[in-house]
């Protein structure tokens, strides 16, 4: 059975499914899931490990799974990636359900949200600069803590820059599928954030929270290097009043030195002409252990045994792990 895929200036491609593969048929309403990536550059392999997880989590769950690429931060989108990353998943035969979404076509919803938070002064006007926030001080968790400088209004002669969401003192905690309790003073961590930026932009914070909720999303499975955002994500939805899906986050990649995989640490981009042997990687990491062969075996068969065989108990427990030999 065929599914459209819509690609950047209307290129359209048809994808086959795997019967497995299609959860429109069956419980889709109890589960969607998304994969979320941005547009920095081509698809390394801590990106495949969290596709990879997110899209068996919702497979074996008989759920939908969404694609959206993340470029409203459009100053660091770089030039054919997005068309780049919708490629590689589809030679590593993801299927995905419904369009993509842009973030870059949907800043009216931001602006609304936006909006909502503003008459309802949620947020206040900051004069401050990046380095000013650097040199007031860190949170708990070494990052700048905003030290509230603008909140009861901006200093004389200061014009606003961006604009930031109050954050009240008290924990805000979740739990998460695999990595357990997790919990976040934002007021002493992290301070007032910013949800409208210096440049224009809305803030990464604010154009998640609004994209899952309209998008229905109900379960979250991604790197545990965004695993800190989070909190700051819960406190924002019920600003707005939006539902809070289910959290699991993986181990995030790491190479040899302990560096996040990444653009900026020279991540080697996925090579699409063995998809076998790149997913099969990636089921190891995730400690699913594919049978001998597999990386051998063809695309189709590789994913019929991951889904079938998707145990979430073998997920390691940790936030990062070394990547595998080569990656």
């Amino acid at each position: 059975m065929g599914g459209r895929r819509h690609f950047p200036g209307g290129r359209q491609q048809t994808l086959r499914y795997h019967p497995a593969m299609k959860a429109s048929e069956t419980s889709g309403l109890n589960y969607r899931g998304r994969f979320a990536p941005s547009p920095t550059g081509v698809l390394h392999f801590g990106s495949l490990v969290a596709a990879v997880g997110s899209y068996l989590e919702a497979r074996a769950a008989g759920g939908e799974w969404l694609l959206r690429i993340e470029d409203v931060d459009e100053p660091r989108t770089a030039a054919g990636a997005a068309d780049s990353i919708l490629r590689t998943l589809e030679r590593m035969g993801f299927a995905w359900d419904g369009e993509v979404v842009f973030q870059s076509r949907r800043t009216g919803r931001y602006r609304a949200a936006f909006e909502r938070l503003r008459l309802s002064a949620a947020v206040f006007a900051c004069a401050c600069s990046r380095r000013e926030v650097a040199d007031s001080g860190l949170g708990t968790d070494g990052a700048p803590r905003y030290p509230g400088t603008c909140r009861d209004g901006l200093p004389p002669a200061r014009a606003a820059r961006a604009w930031r969401l109050k954050v009240e003192p008290g924990r805000v905690c979740f739990e998460d599928v695999l990595q357990g309790r997790i919990c976040q003073d934002l007021a002493t961590e992290v301070g007032d954030f910013v949800v409208l930026r210096a440049d224009g932009f809305f803030a990464y914070q604010l154009a998640v929270v609004v994209d899952d909720a309209e998008q229905g999303v109900t379960h979250i499975v991604r790197g545990a290097d965004l695993i800190d955002s989070t909190p700051s994500q819960i406190y924002l939805q019920r600003q707005l009043g939006l539902p809070q899906p289910t959290y699991l986050h993986l181990p995030a990649v790491v190479n040899a030195l302990g560096e996040k995989l990444s653009k900026q640490t020279r991540a080697q981009p996925i090579d699409e002409h063995r998809p076998q042997a790149s997913l099969t990687a990636a089921l190891e990491f995730l400690g699913q252990a594919p049978p001998d062969g597999l990386a051998e075996a063809g695309l189709e068969d590789v994913w019929h045994w991951a889904i079938a065989h998707w145990q979430r108990q073998h997920l390691p427990r940790c936030r990062i792990a070394p990547a595998p030999a080569g990656w």
